[in-house]
This record gives structure tokens, C-alpha cells and sequence, in this order.
């Protein structure tokens, strides 16, 4: 199988200037949409992404969001064959703390103890005590640390 990598102009820039310097929680509806279709299939082509939007729109409103979400930096892409497959450009644990982050914020008022015991008791299966002691220590480093892990 042949890849080209396209080199979009925003790649020719100031890493600074093209990382994705703000969190996933400044994202409208529709692009956090996108996003997490990314995030969830790893790469995606703009038809890929609009078969898993709700409510879809056009397939070309589809690609202009993947190509606003590139120049801000939350998406980069690449030529496969003769389409362009899209991924997310931020680290996969970025992605991770900005939606647990966005998770405590919305549902349980910014408390993270509060998150904590919702998803202890959200498990179909009960936590195994080699996880429970994973935790344990977790927590007793973040006591040490302020609060942080």
C-alpha cells in the first residue's frame, strides 16, 4: 500500500503555532462531534466521519469543519490513496484529561470526588482488589503531592 503524507501550509508554521494549544471543551457541538469520532476510530475519512454524525449535515459541511478543526490545530491529515484520512494531532493523553476534565465540569459541578464515587459504582462488575489497591496507592500519591496524581 502507497501513502503520501500531504503537507498542509499551517504544517510549515511554528510548532506553537499549530498545536493544539486550547482544550477540547472550547470546541462548538458539532466540532467536539467530529472529534470524538476521531478519537473513537483513531483515523477517519470525511465520509467516515459524517455516517457517524447525528443529524447529519452536507459531506461538504463535513469537510470544511475537518478543515477548520486542522487549522486550529485538533486535526491533522493524511493522502491515502486518493482521499485524505484524518486524525487527531494532540497526544491520546491529552485527549483523555480534557474529557474527563469536561466530564467533572458538566456533570458534577467541577468536584472530582464526586466523579470518583459515580464511577466506582458504575461498573457492571465490581472493581478487583488488585484494582482497588492500584487506586489506593494513586490516591495516597496524589495526598502527598496536594491532590495531584
Amino acid at each position: 500500500m502507497l501513502m503520501l503524507v500531504y503537507v498542509h501550509l499551517a504544517d510549515t508554521l511554528a510548532p506553537s503555532t499549530i498545536a493544539m494549544t486550547k482544550a477540547l471543551t472550547e470546541l462548538g457541538r458539532r466540532e467536539r462531534q467530529i472529534m470524538d469520532i476521531l478519537v473513537r476510530r483513531k483515523r477517519a475519512t470525511a465520509a467516515d466521519v459524517l455516517a457517524d454524525l447525528p443529524d447529519q449535515p452536507s459531506y461538504s459541511a463535513v469537510r470544511s469543519m475537518l478543515r477548520l478543526l486542522e487549522d486550529k490545530g485538533y486535526v491533522k491529515h493524511e493522502w491515502e490513496g486518493p482521499r485524505y484520512v484524518f486524525v487527531p494531532a494532540a497526544d491520546p493523553e491529552r485527549l483523555r484529561r480534557d474529557a474527563v476534565r469536561h466530564l467533572v465540569q458538566t456533570f458534577f459541578d467541577d468536584s472530582t470526588e464526586s466523579a470518583v464515587v459515580a464511577l466506582l459504582g458504575a461498573g457492571e462488575k465490581a472493581l478487583t482488589t488488585e484494582q482497588l489497591d492500584r487506586l489506593a496507592k494513586l490516591i495516597a500519591q496524589a495526598k502527598k503531592k496536594g491532590g495531584r496524581p
